[in-house]
């Protein structure tokens, strides 16, 4: 991901808030890295707002198949190896064939790990930008 304004490289950051019941609320923004212009008048955007850009233009979205096959089959081979182990369930394996890598990418973008989402971000070809809080895709050339 870059910036749309400066060309810089989008960076996390992560914000803490003490509530009043106690607990901590972690919220993750993401922004202008700023390397190329230290002026840089970009804005945050949320993580909840990136995901949701996201999962609107995923179908736009140039994959790097194989490595998103990769991915969804490690994660396959824990779910067969869960029901197995844990529910005792020896019923027809799923296979990769059946899903639409598109749906695997959107749900690991909402309920996925940071580290999940970083790996599966890594297999997008095409160029994301970040201009004032607006996601856009354009081709890798």
């Amino acid at each position: 991901m870059t910036c749309g304004l400066c060309g810089s490289g989008i960076s996390a950051e992560e914000k803490y808030k003490q509530l009043k019941d106690g607990t901590t609320a972690t919220y993750r923004y993401y922004g202008c890295s700023r390397a190329k212009d230290r002026y840089c008048k970009n804005q945050y955007l949320q993580e909840k707002d990136l995901t949701d850009q996201f999962i609107k233009l995923i179908d736009s979205v140039d994959l790097n198949e194989a490595g998103v096959k990769i991915k969804f089959e490690e994660e396959l081979r824990r779910y067969n190896k869960f029901n197995l182990g844990v529910l005792g369930v020896q019923k027809k394996k799923t296979k990769h064939e059946d899903i639409d890598l598109k749906t695997y990418v959107k749900y690991i973008l909402r309920d996925g790990t940071s580290q999940e989402k970083r790996e599966l971000m890594g297999c997008f070809k095409s160029k994301i930008k970040i201009t004032k809080k607006v996601v856009t895709i354009s081709e890798c050339r």
